[in-house]
């Protein structure tokens, strides 16, 4: 049997407006995220937007990961584009995490080209005992070369998903060998300027993403 959970909110800390935000952990069976999206929030006067805005963002992670080359990187340092996804997940994820990283690569691939080269996505791999660099390298190649991969242990993890208010419960592998499910929140943090501007639940639209993503990449070039 699969281990299943929903979050009851999403923890903002100290932002302007707390807003509730539906997350999926990883489970087995179906799901789909091209049904309707999410809803049209309004937070601080900020309209229009498929996600929840946030009008006080958090920073992006500061600790030291390991990246798929073998580098230490910290997300905070080495983010290079406009605007940077971080979303936490691991390669056995049997459903939630392909959907969200195969939504996320088909709204970059219908975008426009200056969106494109603007936008990245760093996967941050929940799961170390298993995720090795390699591994969760020849996992990000099934959706996007472009994607980063980062790998830490669990410590690290723990630490940097607080940071985000993502919760995640580190995995106990020698309870279950070889088949066991990581919980882990699944929404999608885009952080424009280092600081946290939207997040999108897993259920979010492809065409919702899209039209977020060219609206932050706008934002950015007016922030720049």
């Amino acid at each position: 049997m699969t281990r299943a959970r929903l979050s009851r909110s999403l923890r903002l800390g100290a932002l302007v407006a707390v807003v509730a935000v539906g997350l999926a952990a990883c489970a087995g069976g179906s799901g789909s995220a091209t049904g309707n999206g999410s809803a049209v929030i309004s937070v601080g006067g900020q309209k229009g937007w498929h996600g929840t805005p946030l009008t006080d963002g958090y920073p992006m992670p500061t600790q030291t990961f390991t990246d798929t080359f073998g580098r230490s990187v910290a997300p905070a340092e080495v983010a290079a584009k406009p605007v940077t996804l971080v979303f936490f997940g691991y390669t056995s994820c049997p459903d939630v995490c392909n959907i969200v990283l195969a939504n996320i690569a088909a709204a970059l691939r219908g975008a426009t080209p200056e969106v494109r080269e603007s936008v990245e996505l760093m996967f941050v791999a929940t799961d170390p005992a298993r995720d090795t660099p390699k591994v969760v390298r020849d996992y990000l190649d099934r959706f996007d070369p472009a994607y980063i991969g980062l790998t830490a242990p669990l410590q690290t993890i723990e630490a940097a998903a607080a940071d985000l208010h993502i919760s995640y419960e580190a995995p106990t592998p020698h309870e279950e060998p070889g088949g066991y499910e990581v919980d882990h929140g699944a929404y999608t943090t885009a952080f424009v300027g280092g600081r946290a501007r939207l997040v999108w639940s897993s259920e979010a639209a492809v065409a919702d993403v899209r039209d977020d993503l060219a609206r932050l990449v706008r934002l950015a070039s007016t922030a720049s």
